[in-house]
């Protein structure tokens, strides 16, 4: 396997092979379809094959796939990027979320001069070493309390406190005054299952990283350009110093992005000293399918998106009230997650709580009825612009008795 998760071992069976997609249907090996809501965990907003990716990627082609110098596309990209998220006045290209993130912080240690970085518990950022300590996605699906190879020193740099906590991220700035160079957050998480920022949440991070001199970092590699034509920042009316974004940006090819403050990324080589680089960062493949993916995002995509998702979490607590399941179905735009849970999920610690068992039965009558869902408890589902009347009706038809025992 080649992520984690994929392997089934929290849920338990042999995962199916997939051959192709379709809209909003997968298909395996085997010829069989499934209705998706995995969706390459997030980046295919407009489902699979849709046909202005496909044209775009053709021409791209026919052009050449990989040049190692800039190119137009890059800039057109770029631009689109800032015109829908202001607060990335300069934005540097990677070929991933986790060298986003990783750089980010690099990014926001040399511009204040200092070391420490603040994490929330089930916050995943990537597999960079600092970013790693409890961290959620794999990390939680699979149990794992800490990962091997990472030092005492790199992780006594990241302090880690409970997300929707703002009391917490106080008394951390109180311990270590002018000491932390940046806040790091996923604005909505989504690799502890979708868990929504509480009021005032997002805006008090704001005012502590302000009062202290150090930056605010927010992830939106899951929801950048997802729940909201603006990302999160958008959505919550929140402007953080530093972004990262990735999948919807690259309309599932391989992609990353950092940026933010003129000033900060100005220090970024060449530039400033701070240095990073990629061979393939800004590949012509994935910028043209990222284009091609932004482009055809408008507020009507967002309204329908919204619509598709209230409809699907409806009907999900709709069949687990009827047959007496505790359940939580947390959900922010087009992506969401049921919790197996009695009591409202807030945090990591609350999520951890869930019931995966049980989930996993869950998950695997679903799947026998042809519809993938994540195979974890700490994922979150995402739906399509592709997702219509005959896809949601037929996710309607497979849950019917889904969480009897």
């Amino acid at each position: 396997m080649n992520s984690p998760v994929r392997a089934f071992r929290s849920v338990g069976g042999t995962p199916p092979f997939m051959r192709r997609g379709e809209g909003p249907w997968i298909f395996d090996e085997d010829g069989r379809r499934y209705l998706d809501l995995v969706l390459s965990w997030g980046p295919l907003i407009l489902g699979h094959c849709p046909a202005p990716v496909k044209a775009a990627l053709a021409a791209q082609l026919e052009r050449g796939w990989s040049f190692g110098a800039p190119t137009e596309g890059e800039v057109r990209l770029a631009e689109l990027i800032r015109r829908r998220m202001p607060s990335l006045e300069k934005l540097r290209l990677t070929s991933s979320g986790t060298e986003a993130a990783m750089s980010a912080i690099r990014l926001a240690r040399a511009a204040t001069g200092r070391s420490r970085i603040l994490k929330f518990a089930g916050g995943y950022h990537g597999h960079a070493d600092s970013l790693l300590v409890e961290a959620g996605s794999g990390v939680a699906t699979l149990g794992i309390p800490g990962t091997p190879g990472i030092t005492e020193g790199t992780a006594s740099d990241t302090l880690v406190v409970p997300f929707n906590a703002l009391d917490a991220v106080e008394t951390a700035f109180e311990r270590w005054p002018e000491a932390v160079a940046a806040v790091i957050v996923e604005p909505v998480a989504g690799n502890m299952g979708v868990v929504p920022p509480e009021p005032g949440f997002l805006k008090g991070l704001r005012e502590i990283t302000v009062r202290d001199g150090a930056l605010l970092v927010f992830d939106e590699v899951i929801t950048g350009f997802r729940v909201s034509p603006g990302g999160a920042q958008e959505r919550y009316g929140v402007t953080p110093d530093l972004t990262c974004l990735g999948k919807v940006i690259g309309g599932g090819l391989p992609i990353g992005a950092y940026g933010g403050r003129r000033d900060v990324m100005e220090l970024v080589a060449p530039a400033g000293p701070v240095y990073q680089a990629g061979t393939l960062s800004g590949n012509p493949l994935a910028v043209g399918a990222g284009l091609a993916t932004l482009e055809q995002l408008d507020v009507f995509s967002y309204e329908r998106l919204e619509r598709s998702s209230q409809r699907l979490g409806a009907a999900i607590r709709r069949e687990a009230e009827a047959c007496g399941a505790p359940l939580q179905v947390n959900r922010v735009g087009s992506m969401l997650t049921a919790f197996f849970n009695p009591e409202a999920v807030r945090d990591y610690a609350g999520a951890r709580r869930s019931d995966a068992a049980a989930y996993a039965r869950w998950f695997h009558r679903l799947l026998e009825r042809g519809v993938s869902m994540p195979p974890s408890q700490f994922e979150a589902a995402f739906l399509s612009t592709a997702h219509d009347e005959e896809s949601l009706a037929s996710f309607e038809t497979a849950l019917a008795g889904s969480f009897k025992a």
